[in-house]
């Protein structure tokens, strides 16, 4: 569905409005650059179903989030968001949900001095789970409009220890953080977690069996001492067409949620 929609929040782009989760959620978004989409799913339906407490890193419009929080009713969340329109329509996204009362919008780089954080009200040691879809570059989603844009898509070496630096010093301890990523940063996304965290699970994603992952799932806890766990790789797609496998076609239509 698209929305006609002149905006200050998002000056001389026409925004979208996409059904998730079978219709029970609703995002605005803009029509080009950067748009969630499965990987925002996947990351809201892999978040523990006792967390209570939820931080998203590089929010966006907030839709990882809001999935997590459509199934977990009980669960509060503080979006992080360096983009000020992004992070506007996050807060617009949360209040046409239903779900302002438990939403907390920062406008904020989360790769910022701690002390910048701090101040900004996003405490250390805090939340039961955090989560992030790291920048990536994907040519079949087009270019992004603008070099503010662009850096929702692209990531600098190095950056993403800090992305996880930043999970780290925000989780609670015992708390979770989880990222989705392309399968290629599997390496780098390893060797940051496995240097701040415990029990360590990587899920790999494949478009189809026997073809090779094109996204990895990482989930580390914060103060754990048990070991590394490689799960089994799992396919979206059936062998033919572009159906999912019952297991994600009931993620993505809201009936159910990822199990590690």
């Amino acid at each position: 569905m698209s929305l006609d929609e002149a905006t200050d929040l998002v000056k001389q782009q026409t925004l979208t409005r996409d059904a998730f989760l079978g219709g029970r959620l609703t995002v605005s978004q803009p029509e080009k650059g950067f748009r969630a989409g499965l990987d925002s799913v996947l990351l809201g339906a892999a978040v523990t179903a006792a967390a209570r407490s939820l931080l998203d890193l590089g929010a966006g419009v907030g839709t990882a989030s809001l999935v997590a929080m459509t199934e977990l009713p009980q669960l509060h969340a503080t979006l992080v968001e360096a983009d000020p329109a992004m992070a506007a329509l996050a807060a617009l996204n949360a209040g046409a949900n239903g779900m302002a009362e438990r939403t907390r919008v920062l406008s904020l780089d989360l790769t910022a001095a701690g002390k910048v954080r701090a101040g900004a009200g996003l405490a250390a040691e805090h939340f039961s789970t955090v989560i992030a879809n790291p920048p990536f570059f994907d040519p079949n989603r087009g270019s992004a409009p603008s070099a503010v844009r662009a850096g929702a898509r692209h990531m600098a070496d190095g950056a993403l220890d800090a992305w996880v630096k930043t999970a780290a010093t925000h989780a609670a301890p015992g708390g979770e953080v989880i990222f989705i990523h392309v399968a290629e940063a599997l390496p780098l996304l390893l060797a940051a977690f496995t240097r701040r965290f415990g029990a360590v699970s990587v899920l790999p994603l494949l478009p189809r069996d026997g073809e090779p992952a094109s996204r990895v799932l990482v989930r580390g806890i914060k103060g754990s001492r048990a070991p590394f766990s490689l799960l089994g790789a799992r396919a979206l797609h059936e062998a033919a067409g572009r159906a999912f496998r019952p297991e994600f076609d009931a993620i993505f239509r809201g009936t159910a949620r990822l199990i590690w």
